[in-house]
């Protein structure tokens, strides 16, 4: 089981707000059209995207993500941080690309490597 905290930890990130530091992160879904997301994100996800309005944490609460990360060194305003702290979502940041973070982070949850996912499409293909 990975943990916010333990997510926090492993990919260097920089907290600004953490409510829930046992939250369990069960996935990720990386986006930035905040409409598409609340339609694909899913309870526990890790959301990593560039946006940094308001909106975000909006989406966050309405998806139950686990956390925020907004990647390539975007930086939560004044406004953002308190929603974040007034709806409990935990919002961090990093300045690695949002490409590099998702494969981290589908990593650390244990997620076949591209290996595994090609020899399964193989096995589906000759199957057919």
């Amino acid at each position: 089981m990975i943990t916010a905290q333990m997510l926090e930890k492993e990919l260097g990130l920089k907290r600004f707000v953490m409510c829930d530091d046992s939250r369990e992160v069960t996935g990720g879904y990386a986006g930035d059209l905040l409409s598409w997301v609340m339609g694909r994100a899913t309870s526990g996800d890790a959301w990593v995207t560039i946006m940094s309005n308001i909106n975000v944490i909006a989406v966050a609460q309405l998806t139950d993500v686990a956390l925020v990360i907004l990647a390539e060194g975007v930086v939560p305003g004044e406004e953002l941080i308190a929603a974040a702290k007034m709806r409990g979502v935990n919002l961090f940041s990093s300045t690695a690309p949002t490409f590099e973070l998702c494969g981290r982070i589908h990593r650390l949850l244990g997620a076949p490597d591209c290996g595994a996912i090609a020899e399964a499409d193989d096995a589906y293909s000759a199957a057919d």
